[in-house]
């Protein structure tokens, strides 16, 4: 299975799957290249992970959902957008695809990541086109996952919380006063009160929603975040 991928300086190399140098992938460039043109139908940018620390590339809103929530998994340790190019045989036609996201797990698998909006999937050469990626994909050790969104309350509360992704933007030294006053659970409101009688109430909140964002807190994030949310700590490993 051949394998096409850009290298951190730009240069593009090719391999093969089996072969494939994938920390060198997961440092590297995209290997396609977006452009922007006045009437284009899709959201495109670049948005910085707090995993990396660096920015990833997505070519639509949708995309970008797919990373917000690959960005706040605390078992996701890289993300790479449009990865490498594979070429191969499938019967008796030559496929070329290019997934939309590699992603390295703590446990040191691979995923293999394609977004696509729901409605889509079921058109045939799409649906060859996955069955095609995922039987590669699962030849040679990664996993493969066809994303086609997911609740639509939980990715508004990600995108609200990665506002706080940043450690920069808190007070990390309250940090430790948070945890210990969240390890029963609490209502957001409550552990504001009971933590501003020490030191100001309005840098409280910053350090509860950054620590929600990195799973330090956890709480039901399929229900509107609001001050009656309740929050409890996460043993940090």
């Amino acid at each position: 299975m051949a394998v096409r991928f850009r290298g951190d300086d730009g240069a593009f190399v090719d391999t093969t799957l089996r072969r494939l140098p994938v920390e060198e992938v997961l440092a590297g460039r995209p290997v396609r290249e977006f452009r922007s043109w006045q009437g284009r139908r899709h959201y495109s940018g670049w948005y910085w992970s707090a995993t990396t620390g660096g920015h990833v590339v997505y070519e639509s809103r949708l995309e970008l959902a797919r990373i917000l929530l690959a960005d706040q998994d605390p078992t996701v340790v890289a993300i790479a957008a449009q990865p490498f190019l594979l070429e191969g045989v499938d019967g008796d036609r030559k496929r070329r695809h290019v997934p939309d996201l590699l992603l390295a797990h703590k446990d040191g698998t691979l995923t293999v990541v394609d977004v696509k909006a729901a409605a889509r999937v079921a058109d045939p050469k799409v649906a060859a086109q996955f069955a095609w990626t995922r039987a590669v994909c699962e030849r040679h050790g990664f996993g493969f996952e066809v994303w086609t969104g997911a609740d639509a309350v939980l990715v508004e509360n990600l995108r609200f919380l990665a506002g706080y992704r940043r450690p920069a933007t808190i007070a990390t030294e309250l940090v430790p006063a948070v945890i210990d006053a969240a390890v029963v659970p609490v209502a957001i409101s409550a552990l504001e009160r009971r933590l501003g009688l020490s030191v100001p109430q309005w840098l409280v909140r910053p350090v509860i929603l950054h620590l929600l964002w990195r799973s330090w807190l956890v709480a039901d994030l399929s229900r509107v975040l609001g001050g009656d949310t309740l929050v409890s700590a996460e043993v940090v490993a």
